[in-house]
């Protein structure tokens, strides 16, 4: 007996289904909810609804019914937390269903247009976005300027009031004719004249051209032309009827009094369920219910295969997003110069600060082989060993020490411990016989001759760079007065070089795609774009074709500053020092696309750009080796982007290794990977990540 049931229902759910897919949209059981399971604020609440047809539906409520959430289910933009839905004969986002596509003609709540193009460019866009001919273009914006009495097609969009801006949104949602037309507020702001010619052609569309018209407004009784209208209250439909039938049923004048009618009637039904505690006791039966018939729901929509997404270029569309890339940076030609000038000016600033040695720093000194009224004259240039303190001294005299001569030790050391000076040097009154004799006995010199030939310095270590750096200038000054050994310049510059070039490729290109994806974002172009059926690959790869303009360009400024004009040593191939550096921007353009596609606000989006850097900047040997590192951030070094390739092209530069040597060419292989899991990861976000 139970199977028997079981099969009923089969049948019933799948018949139903398919008078489901007759309709233009068909929702059946739906709900959505928001907030987190532990606190959900449900805003629609097992809500059906049917639009036949060639018809203009409307959907009336207040704001924050849900009305705007069901065209963004509709349009397949977010999905819902149970229920189905159909539209045009499919559920949206499947193949062959034609949402998102250019089949359906979207205008959003917001303005959703680039505020800094044209009438006549905004068309061009959104035209060969759904594949349409130039000409065909041409033909249908004159339409609507003229029918919509908009301004001259030169006209920049910011230039434009709101209303003027509404009617262009309007205009491009009509431009393609879709089947399928979803306008959130079409009318708000327009002239009530105005207002009565759009509804005039939005009937005459649906009786003509057979187009399903759903649309959502705050002018209740301008719905009166509308095929079927639904009123919505709190998730719910209050009713779904024509809005004769509506006025008649509730033998009214106006679509107001019957919302006002049915609104009474739905509270005292809550006050009842209340009273009776019943509302809970409906809401797991409804939610039970729909379990059973998504059990049933027979998958027969085909879902997207891998070839599908390897043929993702669509010529119409890559034309359309890549020429309005460039055109933005066209119109911000002031944004596009000081892009291209901030690696100029952050690497002259690299330059100048970090590396040079820090001048005239203070040595007190105190030489008793002199009276301490003299100073050291001229020594001797033959090879006697007389004042062999002041051959030191004047080895040591350059623009980085600055030696203050001091009557005895203890004012010597009272200048380093008053800050005066940050070392003391003092030297015996036997300092040159002792140091012949030590030369002469080598080895077997005692202790004392030791003693009395060594020259004693006390050093401020409150700053170990600057101590060191002295010792290092004293030590440099002994060899050249003892021996004459020749000894390499452990330049701080050119060990930082690498790791900083490119960190200001990568952070640089991560601010770019991370302001563009945002920008868009923000402004309602990506959620328009997609509905469009243009897919996510297809934006990224228009956004990374015009970013990488200026990555070659910022590249450039950065190598023939540093290489050129500060004299960085590079020994190896500049190929493979300048592949290595795209191929690092590369990486950090498609690191900005995951921000700004898991972010959703341009706050989020700068902090963790911004908070990710440091952790780079320590941990992948750019400022210092990788190997004083604690064993376990040592670790956690490899697994950033930046490590394998600074050390890839530290050796470049500095050894002049080729591409051959393991520690060069796994610089490459890591930042291929990197790049290709980043573009994954982000094209997978823009692709699943939905309401």
């Amino acid at each position: 007996m139970a199977d028997e049931e079981e099969i009923k229902l089969v049948e019933t759910i799948s018949s139903g289904i398919e008078t489901c897919k007759q309709h233009a949209v068909c929702i059946r059981n739906a709900y959505k909810s928001y907030g987190t399971r532990r606190h959900p604020y449900a805003v629609i609440k097992g809500l059906n609804m049917t639009v036949p047809k060639g018809i203009i539906y409307g959907l009336l409520g207040a704001s924050g019914c849900g009305k705007t959430t069901i065209l963004s289910c509709i349009v397949g933009r977010r999905n819902l937390d149970s229920g189905d839905i159909f539209v045009l004969g499919g559920r949206p986002g499947r193949k062959g269903s034609g949402v998102p596509g250019p089949k359906v003609g979207y205008m959003p709540q917001e303005i959703a247009l680039y505020v800094d193009f044209s009438i006549k460019e905004t068309f061009y866009y959104f035209g060969w976005i759904n594949g349409m001919t130039t000409s065909a273009i041409k033909e249908k914006m004159n339409f609507f300027l003229d029918f919509l009495q908009l301004p001259g097609p030169k006209r920049i969009i910011r230039n434009l009031s709101g209303g003027q801006q509404r009617r262009i949104s309007l205009a491009i949602s009509l431009v393609q004719d879709p089947e399928l037309l979803i306008l959130d507020e079409p009318t708000v702001g327009v002239d009530p004249l105005l207002r009565e010619n759009i509804w005039t052609h939005l009937v005459k569309l649906a009786a003509t051209k057979n187009v399903t018209i759903i649309l959502t407004t705050h002018y209740i009784d301008e719905t009166k032309d509308a095929g079927i209208i639904g009123l919505m209250r709190g998730g719910k439909f209050l009713a779904e009827e024509t809005p004769e039938n509506l006025l008649k049923t509730y033998n009214v004048e106006s679509l107001e009094d019957v919302f006002l009618k049915l609104s009474e009637i739905q509270e005292q039904q809550r006050a009842e369920r209340v009273k009776e505690r019943g509302e809970t006791i409906e809401a797991r039966t409804e939610t039970q219910h729909k379990k059973r018939f998504q059990k049933y729901v027979p998958e027969k929509e085909e879902r997207w295969g891998i070839m599908d997404y390897v043929k993702f270029a669509n010529p119409h569309r890559m034309k359309a997003l890549t020429w309005k890339n460039f055109l933005w940076m066209w119109r911000n030609v002031g944004m596009f110069v000081f892009v291209i000038l901030l690696p100029i000016i952050e690497t002259i600033l690299y330059c100048l600060t970090i590396g040079p040695d820090p001048e005239y720093l203070q040595i007190s000194y105190a030489n008793y082989e002199l009276n301490f009224s003299k100073k050291c004259n001229k020594p001797p240039k033959n090879c006697s060993f007389n004042l062999l303190s002041c051959r030191f001294l004047e080895a040591l005299e350059d623009n980085s020490l600055d030696m203050v001569r001091c009557k005895t030790k203890k004012e010597a050391i009272e200048n380093v411990r008053d800050g005066k000076a940050w070392g003391a040097m003092f030297f015996a009154s036997s300092y040159s016989q002792e140091f012949q004799k030590r030369f002469e006995e080598g080895f077997e010199a005692n202790d004392e001759t030791v003693n009395l030939s060594t020259a004693i310095i006390h050093m401020d270590m409150s700053n170990q760079h600057i101590a060191y750096m002295i010792m290092r200038h004293m030590l440099w000054a002994y060899l050249e007065f003892s021996a004459n050994f020749l000894i390499l310049d452990p330049d701080f510059t050119n060990f930082a070089a690498p790791g900083l070039i490119l960190t200001m490729i990568f952070f640089l290109a991560v601010a770019l795609t991370v302001g563009a994806l945002m920008m868009e974002r923000k402004e309602g172009m990506l959620e328009r774009c997609l509905v469009l059926g243009v897919l996510p690959a297809e934006i990224l790869l228009s956004l990374t074709l015009t970013q990488c303009v200026i990555v070659c360009l910022q590249t450039a400024m950065i190598l023939i500053f540093s290489f050129v004009v500060f004299d960085i040593i590079v020994e190896g191939s500049i190929f493979w020092v300048v592949l290595l550096t795209l191929l690092n921007g590369l990486c950090g353009m498609c690191f900005g696309f995951v921000i700004a596609t898991v972010c959703e606000e341009e706050r989020t989006a700068v902090y963790l750009s911004m908070g990710s850097l440091l952790p780079i900047i320590m941990l992948c040997g750019i400022c210092w080796p990788v190997e004083g590192m604690h064993i376990i951030l040592r670790y956690w070094s490899f697994a950033l982007p930046l490590t394998f390739p600074t050390e890839s092209l530290r050796a470049l530069m500095a050894r002049g290794w080729g591409v051959q040597k393991t520690k060069v060419y796994v610089g490459f292989v890591s930042t291929i990977i990197w790049t290709a899991g980043f573009l994954i990861v982000s094209v997978l976000i823009l692709k699943y990540k939905r309401g």
